[in-house]
């Protein structure tokens, strides 16, 4: 049985994972990963199968190809109306027009259109700023998004890849005006990438927003593909491809990776199941992005939702992948903050988790 979890400050119920859809087409700068038409329709059909609603797309994925293959799946399946089919903007579409690319109003009220277009609805449930573009003012956006959802062409609105002072901005200044709130911030967020604690997940629960994570095993570095040898990376997937561009592998990597294969064989699952479900188990987490390659790798995916890791092996990852966050975030730990509010007066903050308890209940 799938549970789902409301996103954000919100009343969307989504599925604890979420399909990626990045590798659907074969056409633009995702392409040498990609899955044609014929190749993705099982994978899309397993994810509905398993009880998964949350769709992850972008107008940038494979040059536009990905939300045209999803809008026909889509249609075939007659799945529209239970999907939460989500969609992002701020790259550029032509490299010739200044006005084509960026958070400016200009490109999204126009990048909102083409989607809907290449996806064949009227409407998207979630649209978000696919990235920070440095220049258009937050305010600008924040109207831009409302207008939007006031016209009906998206339900919700939220953000991705960006500095968490200007999700902040955004959200307090939607808050002051009534405008349209982010429900949600898509963020990377591994066992090895957990940069995103030093300021991302206390805002997101302070502020009403449900982190979406993406790439949870690392870019495949902890998928149990990949050994070390004399020789350096061994294994067969993206990252020992000839003109692989992945992050070098690192020392405290490997720590990670030793942990991880350890917890996973004394639990009897695999490593990215274990990956998995220690990112979707983590606070302030809605759902966690997932890619896949076949069916099976959908169900596998799923099968990380079916276990607990207990408290002594997630302590064993949670030390071996400790991030090292640097100042002042080491003032933040609960072993500074005893010097600063006495422990013998019980003073404590409210228990970690997803979202206040009203939010947090599964709808079976």
């Amino acid at each position: 049985m799938n549970h789902y979890y409301l996103l954000g400050r919100s009343g969307l119920r989504v599925s604890r994972l979420a399909l990626g859809t990045m590798n659907f087409g074969v056409d633009g700068f995702h392409a040498a990963y990609g899955r044609t038409e014929e190749e993705a329709e099982p994978i899309f059909r397993q994810y509905l199968e398993a009880g998964g609603n949350l769709i992850d797309t972008a107008d940038f994925y494979t040059a536009g190809e990905s939300e045209r293959i999803l809008g026909r799946l889509i249609d075939r399946a007659g799945a529209r109306e239970r999907l939460v089919l989500t969609s992002k903007a701020t790259n550029t579409v032509d490299p010739a027009d200044p006005n084509a690319s960026g958070n400016g109003r200009k490109h999204v009220m126009r990048a909102v259109e083409a989607s809907l277009g290449r996806l064949g609805t009227d409407y998207l449930d979630l649209y978000l700023l696919h990235t920070w573009d440095r220049i258009t003012p937050v305010e600008e956006v924040v109207h831009t998004l409302d207008d939007l959802v006031r016209s009906g062409k998206i339900r919700y609105a939220g953000l991705s890849d960006v500095p968490a002072w200007y999700a902040a901005r955004a959200q307090s200044y939607a808050e002051a005006h009534g405008l349209a709130p982010m429900i949600n911030v898509q963020l990377p967020y591994s066992l090895v990438t957990r940069d995103i604690e030093a300021e991302y997940v206390a805002m997101a629960q302070t502020l009403g927003m449900g982190v979406t994570a993406f790439s949870p095993i690392g870019g495949g570095l902890l998928s149990g593909k990949y050994r070390r040898t004399s020789e350096g990376l061994s294994g067969t997937g993206r990252l020992t491809t000839p003109n692989a561009a992945g992050r070098e592998i690192s020392p405290n990597d490997w720590k990670v990776i030793d942990a991880l294969e350890s917890v996973a064989a004394d639990l009897g699952r695999s490593m990215a199941q274990v990956a998995i479900n220690w990112v979707v188990t983590q606070p302030a987490v809605g759902s966690v992005i997932i890619g896949a390659s076949s069916p099976e790798q959908v169900d596998s995916n799923f099968g990380a939702l079916d276990f607990e890791i207990p408290a002594d092996a997630r302590r064993r990852l949670d030390e071996a992948s400790a991030p090292n966050l640097g100042s002042p975030y080491g003032m933040f730990t609960p072993q500074y903050q005893s010097w600063v509010v006495s422990p013998g007066l019980g003073i404590g903050d409210k228990p970690a988790g997803y979202a206040p308890p009203v939010f947090n209940a599964a709808v079976r």
